[in-house]
């Protein structure tokens, strides 16, 4: 976990809009949802929302303002999940930071062929244990989709795997609502119960909003299925400003934003006090020279961001990433700067962590390397401790100018405290050419291989792999 925006400048500070910025977008926000409305694609959904107050024309739902201050009173202030043996693992509010892959690549950059292939479900695992290895990865998500498996219902398949073999947080994402309950019935056998799930929730869901002003069926079954059960979820509307949305960052934020503030009214008429993060990505102009859907764009970073913080609400937020489809200085500049600006715009949930071109391809090496930087970053913003130990006045009187440090007990008592990366080569060139003259690209791919082949994840007991594996056969039989 990374914080920043410390009080005492005990933590980097950085914000991309300000109060006022944020209140402007705010009203913007409310304005749509009363002058224009969202098209909500669920009937049950709209019948929440009119038994709440909402005025519904067909498919067309407009909230009044005093619904979302309502909502918004009742949504928690941070989202806390634990980890597979229960114990507290993110508490993601505030400017506190975690970081976690990415779900569903359809290639993968092979760290051993360095060739694109499509992946297998051995690919989701060696992501999930790679993941569950490296210390600055906070969560778990899939990473890839398998194409050796049932392409209806892949992502039980995912979360088998992920359940298996990774005691971190998990955040998953299903393709239908079915899917969904499918994954929560797993983790409520790895929990327990599903009171104990609730009480102690290691898995949340990433719900995929078609966009801003459509929210589409499956989204809001599985916002209203959470909710009733009480369980943390990821509400995220994204918007493409100049395809569905308008060019500008303001416009398109706001429009973005009255989307994310329904998901927020409907979990909470369903059970206040139910927790949301919000989108931390997105809500800018779309690459309108290329009309790819990018994943690092300069002009929208921290925009969503500000706004959740204006809420203060947890962000799920994007970072690690590159639209390169090689480890080159694109993809080096874009993964360290996306993960820089998500920290110090302070997301909470930060994901896509190993993504590449555009999210159609990911790389255990890119996970590798970010986990690394990631290190850097936590010692390059963190604070400062400046106290009687610290400053060492006594060492110095004691040393003077021609003293050797080297030996000192103070320097064998903190020497280890700083920063020192696993894959940057910081040796003379004798020495890094004595070493094989290695890129970081092959420092990293050798160290993918020895994590896999020493990390030995926590099992779970026979009894519930057993369990889970009989959800996932149920499946299959019911998509035959």
């Amino acid at each position: 976990m990374i914080e920043t925006h410390g009080r005492s400048m005990t933590s980097a500070h950085y914000a991309r809009m300000g109060k006022e910025e944020c209140e402007k977008i705010h009203m913007a926000s409310l304005e749509i949802l009363q002058r224009v409305g969202i098209d909500v694609h669920d009937e049950k959904a709209r019948q929440i929302l009119a038994d709440g107050g909402a005025k519904v024309d067909g498919l067309r739902v407009r909230l009044p303002e005093y619904m979302v201050t309502r909502a918004l009173s009742t949504t928690p202030k941070r989202m806390t999940l634990y980890d597979r043996n229960g114990k507290v693992a993110m508490r993601a509010g505030g400017y506190n930071t975690y970081f976690g892959g990415g779900s569903d690549c359809l290639n993968i950059l092979d760290h051993r062929s360095g060739q694109r292939r499509k992946p297998k479900l051995s690919d989701v695992r060696e992501a999930t244990l790679l993941m569950d290895a490296l210390p600055e990865i906070d969560f778990v998500m899939s990473a890839f989709l398998p194409e050796d498996v049932d392409q209806n219902i892949y992502d039980r398949y995912q979360m088998e795997v992920m359940l298996n073999n990774t005691t971190k947080p998990i955040v998953f994402v299903t393709p239908d609502f079915e899917g969904c309950v499918a994954a929560v019935e797993m983790c409520e056998i790895v929990a327990g119960g599903a009171e104990a799930f609730q009480q102690r929730p290691f898995a949340t869901c990433y719900i995929n909003v078609t966009s801003g002003l459509t929210a589409n069926a499956e989204a809001l079954q599985k916002c209203i299925y959470l909710a009733e059960k009480g369980l943390p979820l990821l509400y995220i509307p994204l918007n493409a400003g100049g395809v569905n949305s308008p060019v500008t960052t303001a416009g398109c934020m706001a429009s973005m934003n009255a989307g994310v503030l329904l998901g927020i009214v409907l979990s909470q008429l369903v059970r206040p006090g139910v927790p949301v993060a919000v989108p931390g990505w997105n809500g800018g102009p779309y690459n309108l020279q290329t009309m790819v859907g990018n994943y690092v764009l300069a002009d929208e970073q921290g925009v969503p961001t500000s706004m959740g913080k204006y809420y203060d609400l947890p962000v799920f937020g994007l970072g690690g990433s590159t639209d390169s489809k090689i480890l080159d200085q694109q993809c080096g500049f874009e993964i360290t700067l996306s993960l820089m600006t998500a920290l110090l715009h302070g997301a909470n949930i930060v994901h896509d962590v190993g993504f590449m071109d555009a999210g159609l391809q990911g790389s255990l090496q890119v996970i590798a390397i970010c986990n690394d930087i990631l290190g850097f970053l936590r010692a390059a913003t963190s604070g400062v401790v400046v106290n009687d130990e610290t400053l060492a006045l006594d060492v110095i009187e004691e040393l003077g100018p021609t003293g050797n440090y080297l030996g000192h007990p103070h320097t064998l008592q903190h020497f280890k405290e700083p920063f020192y990366s696993k894959l940057m080569d910081k040796n003379p060139y004798s020495v890094w050419e004595k070493r094989g003259a290695t890129s970081m690209e092959q420092r990293a791919a050798r160290l993918v291989d020895q994590t896999l082949s020493k990390h030995q994840p926590e099992p779970l007991s026979e009894e519930v792999q057993k369990a889970i594996r009989k959800i996932v056969l149920r499946e299959q039989e019911r998509a035959a």
